[in-house]
């Protein structure tokens, strides 16, 4: 039977959607050879359905190498094998949107795999159009062991190459070099990645590590945030689909929430709430409920209201 939107399907589905987050790999294996999969996760849409999941959030499934549970990618338009094929999620994207679930996918690009075959190529021929999609350095920067977002795991964020014999700029580990994102060629390789997916039935992106993908970086730059990007991935996201929407994964202060929605709330759609998460659960943990009530809950969603409908100042 076909379920369809009916009256919600709007530019403001999202505001009353049911997500439902999963890894492919780890919900249901339609084989038997213990990894979940695409054709696995289609039989169980009607159990999904019958809990009142309208939108699925899904957790990176494409080619990867896995050395940090896909956030390593190394082919963008490719489903990694283990969970089956292109067509097989062509497929899970048609069977969820026939039972009125929509699908929402992580969109990982502050940095791909060290196996991308963009990195393989920048390393190896400096004339390449691919070296400057990546940040380089002829030497080790003297603030090299700062900026990491795994310290203690991480001893540093820029690494020497072997191939080019240059240093490579990672936030994350090493084997994850930062695409340089205010690269205009590596912007339209975003959109196009937005593109293809949005064709294949997706209706919108969590975008991870936001603060850094619009992030000045480099050894002699100064580490300014460019909003107006924001907006321009938001118009060509609702030029292609209207009703298709940006989560960003951004810890930051609420005085700076204002900057990711936009004064006109015509940046991001939705921002994850990390200021009043966090004082949730220490509140939890501590026995101590004022630790979530100072003002942080009150701060955050006031100028979020605010910064959406245009008049914050």
């Amino acid at each position: 039977m076909r379920i369809t939107y009916g009256s919600v399907i709007n530019d403001l589905w999202y505001k009353n959607a049911v997500l439902y987050c999963l890894d492919v790999g780890t919900f249901m294996d339609s084989n038997g050879d213990g990894i979940g999969d695409f054709e696995g996760l289609v039989r169980r849409l009607d159990y999904l359905a019958g809990l009142g999941v309208t939108c699925l959030w899904l957790m990176p499934f494409q080619k990867s190498p896995r050395r940090d549970d896909g956030y390593d990618i190394s082919d963008y338009y490719q489903v990694d094998s283990d969970f089956g094929t292109l067509g097989d999620f062509v497929d899970f994207t048609h069977e969820a949107n026939q039972r009125g679930i929509r699908v929402m996918i992580d969109l990982v690009v502050n940095h791909t795999s060290d196996q991308h075959p963009w990195f393989q190529e920048a390393r190896r021929d400096k004339h390449s159009k691919y070296r400057d999609y990546y940040i380089w350095a002829d030497r080790r920067p003297e603030d090299a062991d700062q900026g990491m977002v795994f310290p203690g795991v991480q001893k540093t964020t820029w690494t020497r190459d072997k191939v080019s014999g240059k240093y490579y700029f990672h936030r994350f580990y090493d084997f994850q070099p930062d695409l340089n994102t205010q690269n205009p060629a590596v912007q339209e390789e975003i959109r196009k990645i937005m593109g293809f997916y949005l064709q294949l039935g997706v209706c919108g992106f969590r975008m991870d590590a936001m603060p850094f993908v619009i992030q000045s970086k480099g050894a002699d730059r100064k580490q300014v945030e460019h909003y107006p990007m924001l907006r321009e991935f938001r118009e060509f996201l609702q030029w292609r689909c209207g009703d298709a929407i940006i989560l960003a994964e951004a810890n930051v202060v609420p005085d700076l929430g204002i900057n990711y929605f936009g004064e006109d709330g015509d940046r991001l759609h939705m921002m994850f709430n990390f200021w009043v998460n966090q004082r949730v659960f220490y509140a939890l943990a501590a026995g101590d409920s004022q630790a979530a009530a100072d003002g942080a809950v009150g701060a955050f969603f006031e100028k979020s209201r605010r910064a959406g409908s245009g008049t914050a100042r």
